[in-house]
């Protein structure tokens, strides 16, 4: 499914009762449904705040047998700094816990290429886990 919202923040709310209501079809872990409605709050929130005004949020959410995948995009710039590896800001700053949390909770995030001007960020969910390879 494909979603182009405004850039305001009942996008946010829209956005996740969209993936809540998709997730309701499939037999996914309650516990899964509430990373995956975080991860989308926070990315569209994400994307709300700090896209180009006039800007849309654009979502596309992929669900398979195994996997969910979340795409928010907007125009503007990837912002500096932004790896999705950054620690958490002083327990007394507002804001900047977005990308940390999407980096916990996701199996993948990544801001990815897209067209010029364009943030897109890619973030991926497995709903069981994914089995690794035993150390030899």
């Amino acid at each position: 499914m494909t979603l182009s919202l405004p850039r305001q923040p009942s996008s946010v709310t829209r956005a996740r009762h969209v993936l809540t209501t998709l997730l309701s079809l499939t037999d996914t872990a309650e516990d899964c449904r509430g990373h995956l409605a975080v991860l989308i709050t926070e990315a569209c929130a994400n994307a709300v705040m700090h896209a180009d005004p006039d800007s849309p949020v654009d979502i596309t959410i992929l669900i398979d047998d195994a996997v969910c995948l979340l795409e928010v995009g907007n125009r503007g710039s990837t912002p500096n700094g932004a790896g999705l590896h950054a620690e958490l800001p002083a327990p007394l700053t507002v804001g900047g816990r977005g990308l940390p949390l999407i980096a916990a909770l996701a199996d993948t995030a990544t801001f990815v290429a897209g067209q010029p001007d364009q943030v897109l960020l890619r973030i991926t969910k497995h709903f069981i886990d994914v089995p690794t390879s035993p150390i030899r």
